[in-house]
């Protein structure tokens, strides 16, 4: 949607932002039928993970409305700082991080929790967008575009220590703003190669993700497959309508983490086949709102900023229904918008209120704006 300004016509993005709220709204929904009965059976309160991630959506709304009117190029100057700020966080999760589910991913301040990580990925999206504008010409050299990915080493070591999921999906966003930068693409295909050669090499040779594999091969065999299967029972039981809303029978203690990674599932099992290519195709809306944005950004800065947060979007929806469908191995990665986790949602927010801020920089000439 477009409005006048000092002679110009300003665009401002409606479109992205009501695919947001939607996706919002349902993943509450959603949130409290597959939550419910276990926040009734722990806490006595069939709402508590509802009424935490409310709280959290209620946040990151403000935080996204602030973030889309301020000027985007702002956060050009902070490039560094964010990056020392994340990978000192997520480095600090290492010494004295929370643990959770034999996971160690969140530092506590003050009684409150949250994901460094998460924090990563948009520091990660606000540096490489940054240093890859500075220097536009010279990432038509391959060695300059390696200068540049070498940057990403030490946070994506630090995270994969003892979140790999996360790793991958930061490393994946780097990957991805590089590919849209440089004019030279058969490189990156050689280079993609060698990196999920690395994964897999990586996989099946250290210790207990060599088990992952071995699960994802054969969930049946091994106790801790248990999750796996429950999850397809519960995608299969769905059918193509679904068993309707609330009335899903696996997410009563059956599928373990339901409200989180194995969302999909329940969602599955409630809405059907129907409902799940329905929530599919609103991600891909919400995909293709923001190329339309970065092809239209009013400079390479911003530009680079949407294609971020769009690959961090795309790769993470993609890997929460691979692991959910048993795709890929287990990787705990969740459905962003639906899953249950504050931290997420809040910086999933930031992110889109960054989108956002650069669809408001779009400028159309007068004569060029339809009636």
């Amino acid at each position: 949607m477009a409005r006048k300004k000092n002679g110009r016509t300003k665009y401002f993005d409606y479109s992205l932002l009501f695919i947001l709220i939607f996706l919002i709204c349902f993943g509450l929904v959603m949130l409290y039928s597959s939550s419910a009965y276990d926040a009734q059976d722990t806490f006595g309160d069939p709402a508590h993970y509802l009424k935490k991630q409310m709280l959290a959506s209620g946040l990151g709304l403000v935080g996204m409305f602030v973030i889309s009117r301020i000027d985007y190029r702002i956060w050009k100057r902070m490039k560094w700082l964010a990056y020392g700020v994340a990978l000192a966080l997520c480095t600090a999760v290492i010494f004295v991080g929370i643990e959770h589910n034999n996971s160690r991913r969140w530092l506590g301040v003050g009684g409150f929790e949250f994901q460094p990580s998460e924090f990563a990925k948009l520091a990660v999206i606000v540096f490489f967008a940054s240093v890859i504008s500075d220097r536009p010409k010279s990432m038509s050299k391959f060695k300059n575009v390696i200068k540049v990915g070498v940057t990403i080493l030490p946070i994506f070591g630090v995270i994969a220590y003892n979140n790999l999921s996360t790793a991958i999906i930061i490393m994946g966003i780097a990957f991805a703003m590089l590919f849209v930068s440089s004019p030279k693409y058969m490189q990156f295909f050689a280079i993609g190669g060698a990196g999920v050669g690395a994964i897999i090499l990586f996989l099946t040779t250290a210790g207990y993700r060599s088990n992952r594999v071995k699960i994802w091969r054969n969930p049946e065999n091994y106790e801790k497959g248990y999750q796996t299967l429950q999850g397809l029972y519960a995608i299969g039981s769905g059918g193509l309508f679904g068993k309707g809303l609330g009335n899903s029978m696996q997410k009563l203690g059956f599928v373990p983490e339901a409200p989180n990674d194995m969302i999909f599932s329940i969602i599955c099992e409630e809405l059907g086949l129907f409902g799940a290519v329905c929530l599919i195709m609103l991600f891909l809306l919400m995909i293709w709102r923001f190329m339309v944005i970065a092809n239209n950004a009013r400079d390479l800065f911003g530009s680079l900023l949407v294609t971020g947060i769009m690959a961090h979007i795309a790769i993470q929806v993609v890997l929460n229904i691979a692991v959910v469908t048993n795709t890929i191995p287990n990787t705990g990665v969740t459905l962003p918008f639906i899953s249950y986790g504050g931290t997420s949602v809040v910086f999933l927010m930031a992110e889109m209120g960054l989108a956002l801020a650069v669809s408001r920089g779009i400028a159309f000439e007068p004569e060029t704006v339809e009636r």
